[in-house]
Protein backbone atom coordinates (compact mmCIF):
# COMPACT_ATOMS: atom_id res chain seq x y z
CA UNK A 1 0.00 0.00 0.00
CA UNK A 2 1.26 3.45 -0.92
CA UNK A 3 1.17 6.44 1.43
CA UNK A 4 2.06 10.09 0.90
CA UNK A 5 3.32 11.93 3.99
CA UNK A 6 2.77 15.68 3.70
CA UNK A 7 4.63 16.98 6.74
CA UNK A 8 7.26 19.70 7.17
CA UNK A 9 8.62 18.50 10.53
CA UNK A 10 11.61 16.45 9.34
CA UNK A 11 12.08 14.31 12.45
CA UNK A 12 8.38 13.46 12.65
CA UNK A 13 8.26 12.66 8.94
CA UNK A 14 11.29 10.36 9.22
CA UNK A 15 9.79 8.59 12.24
CA UNK A 16 6.53 8.00 10.36
CA UNK A 17 8.38 6.66 7.31
CA UNK A 18 10.44 4.25 9.42
CA UNK A 19 7.33 2.97 11.19
CA UNK A 20 5.20 2.59 8.06
CA UNK A 21 7.95 0.84 6.10
CA UNK A 22 8.21 -1.72 8.90
CA UNK A 23 4.48 -2.33 8.40
CA UNK A 24 4.97 -2.91 4.68
CA UNK A 25 3.87 0.49 3.35
CA UNK A 26 5.57 2.31 0.49
CA UNK A 27 6.13 5.96 1.42
CA UNK A 28 6.48 9.19 -0.55
CA UNK A 29 7.27 12.46 1.23
CA UNK A 30 6.39 16.09 0.59
CA UNK A 31 7.71 18.71 3.03
CA UNK A 32 6.04 21.75 1.51
CA UNK A 33 2.91 22.77 -0.38
CA UNK A 34 4.27 22.90 -3.95
CA UNK A 35 5.80 19.41 -3.82
CA UNK A 36 2.63 18.04 -2.21
CA UNK A 37 0.42 19.43 -4.97
CA UNK A 38 2.72 17.99 -7.65
CA UNK A 39 2.59 14.53 -6.07
CA UNK A 40 -1.18 14.37 -5.49
CA UNK A 41 -1.79 15.49 -9.08
CA UNK A 42 0.70 13.00 -10.54
CA UNK A 43 0.12 9.86 -8.46
CA UNK A 44 -2.61 7.91 -6.67
CA UNK A 45 -2.23 6.93 -3.01
CA UNK A 46 -4.05 4.55 -0.70
CA UNK A 47 -3.78 7.15 2.03
CA UNK A 48 -2.42 10.69 2.37
CA UNK A 49 -1.20 11.95 5.75
CA UNK A 50 -1.85 15.67 5.61
CA UNK A 51 -0.58 18.44 7.86
CA UNK A 52 -2.63 21.65 7.67
CA UNK A 53 0.21 24.10 8.27
CA UNK A 54 2.73 23.83 5.42
CA UNK A 55 5.45 26.07 4.01
CA UNK A 56 3.97 27.77 0.96
CA UNK A 57 0.32 26.95 1.52
CA UNK A 58 -2.43 25.25 3.47
CA UNK A 59 -3.21 21.56 3.69
CA UNK A 60 -6.88 22.48 3.40
CA UNK A 61 -6.21 23.81 -0.10
CA UNK A 62 -4.71 20.42 -1.00
CA UNK A 63 -7.96 18.81 0.12
CA UNK A 64 -9.88 21.23 -2.10
CA UNK A 65 -7.66 20.26 -5.04
CA UNK A 66 -8.23 16.55 -4.41
CA UNK A 67 -11.98 17.16 -4.36
CA UNK A 68 -11.83 19.29 -7.51
CA UNK A 69 -9.90 16.57 -9.37
CA UNK A 70 -12.28 13.88 -8.02
CA UNK A 71 -9.35 11.93 -6.58
CA UNK A 72 -10.27 8.94 -4.41
CA UNK A 73 -7.17 8.89 -2.17
CA UNK A 74 -7.90 8.37 1.52
CA UNK A 75 -6.88 11.34 3.69
CA UNK A 76 -5.86 11.43 7.35
CA UNK A 77 -5.22 14.94 8.67
CA UNK A 78 -2.37 15.08 11.19
CA UNK A 79 -2.06 18.52 12.74
CA UNK A 80 -1.21 20.35 15.95
CA UNK A 81 -4.17 22.61 15.26
CA UNK A 82 -6.82 20.79 17.24
CA UNK A 83 -9.64 23.29 16.97
CA UNK A 84 -13.15 22.02 16.27
CA UNK A 85 -13.39 24.39 13.29
CA UNK A 86 -10.30 22.91 11.58
CA UNK A 87 -11.55 19.38 12.17
CA UNK A 88 -15.01 20.09 10.77
CA UNK A 89 -13.58 21.98 7.76
CA UNK A 90 -11.19 19.14 6.94
CA UNK A 91 -13.90 16.48 7.16
CA UNK A 92 -16.30 18.58 5.08
CA UNK A 93 -13.62 18.91 2.39
CA UNK A 94 -13.34 15.13 2.14
CA UNK A 95 -10.82 13.99 4.77
CA UNK A 96 -11.55 10.54 6.20
CA UNK A 97 -10.18 11.13 9.69
CA UNK A 98 -8.38 13.65 11.89
CA UNK A 99 -5.53 12.81 14.30
CA UNK A 100 -4.17 15.65 16.46
CA UNK A 101 -0.48 15.87 17.33
CA UNK A 102 1.19 14.47 19.32
CA UNK A 103 0.09 10.90 18.59
CA UNK A 104 1.40 7.37 19.03
CA UNK A 105 2.71 5.81 15.84
CA UNK A 106 0.77 2.62 16.60
CA UNK A 107 -2.48 4.60 16.53
CA UNK A 108 -1.43 6.26 13.29
CA UNK A 109 -0.87 2.86 11.65
CA UNK A 110 -4.25 1.63 12.90
CA UNK A 111 -6.05 4.71 11.54
CA UNK A 112 -4.37 4.38 8.13
CA UNK A 113 -5.27 0.69 7.93
CA UNK A 114 -8.89 1.46 8.86
CA UNK A 115 -9.17 4.12 6.14
CA UNK A 116 -7.78 1.76 3.50
CA UNK A 117 -10.11 -1.06 4.61
CA UNK A 118 -13.17 1.18 4.50
CA UNK A 119 -12.32 2.49 1.05
CA UNK A 120 -11.34 -0.79 -0.58
CA UNK A 121 -13.34 -3.53 1.11
CA UNK A 122 -16.23 -1.88 2.99
CA UNK A 123 -14.37 -2.24 6.29
CA UNK A 124 -13.97 -6.02 5.96
CA UNK A 125 -10.46 -7.32 6.64
CA UNK A 126 -11.08 -10.44 4.52
CA UNK A 127 -10.93 -10.11 0.73
CA UNK A 128 -11.97 -13.16 -1.29
CA UNK A 129 -11.50 -13.90 -4.98
CA UNK A 130 -12.58 -17.43 -5.80
CA UNK A 131 -10.36 -19.73 -3.70
CA UNK A 132 -7.99 -16.90 -2.73
CA UNK A 133 -8.55 -15.26 0.67
CA UNK A 134 -6.49 -12.26 1.77
CA UNK A 135 -6.53 -11.27 5.45
CA UNK A 136 -5.46 -7.62 5.55
CA UNK A 137 -5.09 -7.64 9.34
CA UNK A 138 -2.94 -10.76 9.58
CA UNK A 139 -1.36 -9.91 6.18
CA UNK A 140 -1.74 -13.47 5.00
CA UNK A 141 -2.93 -15.12 1.79
CA UNK A 142 -4.54 -18.55 1.67
CA UNK A 143 -5.72 -20.80 -1.15
CA UNK A 144 -8.39 -23.38 -0.29
CA UNK A 145 -7.83 -22.58 3.40
CA UNK A 146 -4.07 -23.26 3.22
CA UNK A 147 -1.60 -20.44 3.81
CA UNK A 148 0.68 -19.46 0.93
CA UNK A 149 4.15 -18.21 1.82
CA UNK A 150 4.67 -14.91 0.01
CA UNK A 151 7.33 -12.24 0.21
CA UNK A 152 6.29 -8.76 1.35
CA UNK A 153 6.21 -7.47 -2.23
CA UNK A 154 4.26 -10.51 -3.46
CA UNK A 155 1.66 -9.92 -0.75
CA UNK A 156 1.40 -6.24 -1.69
CA UNK A 157 1.08 -7.23 -5.33
CA UNK A 158 -1.80 -9.70 -4.87
CA UNK A 159 -3.55 -7.20 -2.60
CA UNK A 160 -3.19 -4.50 -5.25
CA UNK A 161 -4.60 -6.86 -7.89
CA UNK A 162 -7.50 -7.79 -5.61
CA UNK A 163 -8.41 -4.16 -4.96
CA UNK A 164 -8.40 -3.61 -8.74
CA UNK A 165 -9.85 -6.94 -9.90
CA UNK A 166 -10.97 -6.94 -13.51
CA UNK A 167 -9.00 -3.78 -14.30
CA UNK A 168 -5.84 -3.71 -16.40
CA UNK A 169 -2.96 -2.29 -14.33
CA UNK A 170 0.08 -0.98 -16.18
CA UNK A 171 3.61 -1.94 -15.18
CA UNK A 172 4.24 1.72 -14.45
CA UNK A 173 1.28 1.88 -12.04
CA UNK A 174 2.43 -1.31 -10.29
CA UNK A 175 5.97 0.05 -9.93
CA UNK A 176 4.78 3.38 -8.54
CA UNK A 177 2.37 1.70 -6.13
CA UNK A 178 4.78 -0.89 -4.75
CA UNK A 179 8.08 0.99 -4.92
CA UNK A 180 7.10 4.68 -4.86
CA UNK A 181 9.85 7.20 -5.57
CA UNK A 182 12.40 4.40 -5.93
CA UNK A 183 11.05 3.70 -9.44
CA UNK A 184 12.35 7.06 -10.72
CA UNK A 185 15.81 5.52 -11.15
CA UNK A 186 14.54 2.36 -12.87
CA UNK A 187 15.77 1.82 -16.43
CA UNK A 188 12.90 -0.57 -17.21
CA UNK A 189 10.21 -2.55 -15.42
CA UNK A 190 11.55 -6.07 -15.98
CA UNK A 191 11.53 -6.59 -12.21
CA UNK A 192 7.71 -6.34 -12.31
CA UNK A 193 7.57 -9.35 -14.64
CA UNK A 194 9.73 -11.33 -12.22
CA UNK A 195 7.53 -10.54 -9.21
CA UNK A 196 4.32 -11.32 -11.11
CA UNK A 197 5.76 -14.61 -12.42
CA UNK A 198 6.83 -15.70 -8.92
CA UNK A 199 3.45 -14.78 -7.44
CA UNK A 200 1.52 -16.66 -10.14
CA UNK A 201 3.70 -19.74 -9.67
CA UNK A 202 3.19 -19.82 -5.89
CA UNK A 203 -0.58 -19.44 -6.23
CA UNK A 204 -0.86 -22.14 -8.90
CA UNK A 205 1.31 -24.56 -6.91
CA UNK A 206 -1.02 -23.97 -3.95
CA UNK A 207 -3.97 -25.12 -6.08
CA UNK A 208 -5.21 -21.76 -7.35
CA UNK A 209 -6.46 -21.02 -10.85
CA UNK A 210 -4.25 -18.87 -13.05
CA UNK A 211 -6.20 -15.64 -12.60
CA UNK A 212 -3.38 -13.12 -13.08
CA UNK A 213 -3.45 -12.43 -16.79
CA UNK A 214 -0.89 -10.60 -18.90
CA UNK A 215 -2.44 -8.05 -21.26
CA UNK A 216 -0.02 -7.56 -24.13
CA UNK A 217 1.41 -4.06 -24.35
CA UNK A 218 -0.67 -2.85 -21.39
CA UNK A 219 0.03 -4.68 -18.14
CA UNK A 220 -1.74 -7.23 -15.94
CA UNK A 221 -5.16 -7.90 -14.45
CA UNK A 222 -6.77 -10.25 -11.96
CA UNK A 223 -9.59 -11.89 -13.85
CA UNK A 224 -11.73 -15.01 -13.57
CA UNK A 225 -15.08 -16.33 -12.38
CA UNK A 226 -15.78 -15.06 -8.89
CA UNK A 227 -17.54 -16.98 -6.18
Amino acid sequence: MKVLIIEDEKLLSESIVTCLKQEGFVCDIAAEYKTAIEKVESFDYDCILLDINLPGGSGLDILKQLKKNKKMDGVLIISARNSLEDKITGLQLGADDYLPKPFHLSELVARIAAIIRRRNSSGNNLIQFNEIVIDTLAKTVSVNHKLVELTKKEYQLILYFAYNKGRVISKNAIAEHLWGDETESAVNFDFIYTHVKNLRKKLIVAGCGDYIQSVYGMGYKLSGVQS
